[in-house]
């Protein structure tokens, strides 16, 4: 006799011995499947705590001892507690048939029940291990700024419809590729239910594979407000914090339909680029005499440059007889063109610039508002507060050098300059 066998035996005393002391067969049945049921029950309980201490303090233990940090994922994500459920799920399904004897249609039910309840469990497990996996390559360096979060999702999508088509086919009996060919037919409804999850998923590839946007770029979106750094990428959306400390949440399809600006060209290039323009006003602009220039030769920066440059004008004006009578005969200094070089000399010398990048001071077109005179160059420090710090220091060394150079500031008439002409 088989263990089997043996327990089928056992499982009927008490149905026996109610049917010998007067009780109809049917009420014999039902009382003895009952009692049968309850036993299997705390059986079942009982073994599953009893394998799930075991193999979570075993699975604890070996992963202490470990050096990699793959197993602690996976037992932060309940695997060996998934793992404890299989033996006496197992276990249970085969004494379905034993308890559920006189009840097969009970017995298909539960037969069918645990098989589902296995498939689930599987499903757990593998998605157990998905994030686990995620987890742990999120601490390598080379996939820390890789959209895994995007991945694990879609991975976990795939589990999900996987079970839940064998589950269908547990259910119905029916085959899983003749279900996908009636599935077929309703594929229009399907992409319009999950048209944001399959926009996101391809989204989150073309991303990835053109390397368009990472963890921890800066990013500017205008038409979603967004303006800072990217903290996470998933498969529908993208998460920005903003330097205001708020969350902007992006469709991660919009990466690729729209327009956005990465700033990571920045950060990983020599320096951070500025560019500020000061409004010369027009009339203060004019030619320099001797003892003007004899006077901006004691700023250091241009003294050599004044001294040569000088040389070089009288030397031109000598050879074709100007008459330097008149100041717009030939060849001469300007104020505005003597300070547009300290600028060019004042950046040339700043610690904070960076000198293998492109540096220079430009005139724009003259406007209503003045004569423009770009400032463009790179700060060696890319931080943003230090480069709002190095960027102001420039600009206000160069507002406060103005006045050396006989030249004005252009700006519009407040109502304290209007009402002093008035007076």
């Amino acid at each position: 006799m088989t263990e089997y066998d043996y327990l089928a035996e056992i499982s009927t005393y008490l149905k026996q011995f109610l049917v010998e002391q007067g009780y109809s067969e049917l009420l014999a049945q039902r009382i003895n499947l009952g009692v049968n049921l309850l036993i299997a029950i705390i059986f079942i309980l009982l073994l599953d705590q009893i394998l799930r201490r075991i193999i979570i303090s075993g699975f604890r233990r070996f992963s202490n001892k470990t050096k990699t940090t793959f197993d602690d994922y996976l037992a932060q994500g309940n695997f060996p507690k998934y793992m404890a459920h299989i033996i006496p799920l197992i276990i249970f399904e085969q004494l379905i048939p034993i308890i559920f004897n006189d009840f097969p249609g009970w017995m298909k039910f539960c037969l069918k029940a645990v098989d589902v309840y296995l498939i689930v469990l599987v499903v757990w497990i593998l998605r157990s291990i998905t994030k686990s996996v995620k987890g742990y390559l999120k601490t390598k360096p080379y996939f820390k700024d890789k959209p895994l979060d995007s991945y694990s999702q879609v991975g976990i999508i795939f589990l999900w419809a996987i079970g839940g088509l064998v589950i269908f086919s547990e259910l119905t009996d029916q085959d899983i590729l003749q279900f996908l060919a009636t599935l077929g037919a309703a594929s229009a409804i399907i992409l319009l239910m999950f048209r944001d999850t399959i926009l996101g998923f391809v989204a989150s590839i073309q991303v990835s594979i053109n390397d368009m946007v990472r963890i921890g770029d800066w990013i500017t979106l205008d038409k979603f407000g967004a303006d800072g750094d990217v903290i996470e990428i998933n498969l529908t959306t993208v998460k920005v914090r903003n330097f205001d400390n708020t969350i902007t949440t992006i469709p991660t399809y919009s990466l690729i339909s729209d327009s956005f600006r990465n700033w990571r060209g920045m950060t990983e290039s020599g320096g951070r680029r500025i560019k500020r323009v000061l409004q010369i006003k027009a009339s203060s602009v004019k030619f320099l005499s001797g003892e003007e220039i004899e006077d901006l030769k004691k700023i250091q920066l241009i003294a050599p440059y004044l001294d040569r440059r000088q040389k070089d004008i009288d030397r031109f004006n000598t050879e074709r007889s100007i008459d330097k009578s008149v100041a717009v005969n030939g060849r001469n200094q300007t104020n505005l063109g003597v300070f547009r070089k300290y600028c060019d000399e004042y950046l040339e010398h700043h610690p904070a610039i960076n000198k293998e990048l492109l540096m220079m001071s430009r005139l724009l077109p003259p406007t209503n508002e003045g004569i423009p005179l770009e400032i463009y160059a790179f700060s060696s420090d890319k931080v943003w507060e230090n480069y709002e710090r190095i960027q102001a220091d420039i600009m206000e060394h160069l507002y406060a050098a103005l006045p050396y150079f006989r030249l004005e500031l252009h700006e519009k008439p407040t109502s304290h300059d209007i009402s002093r002409l008035k007076s």
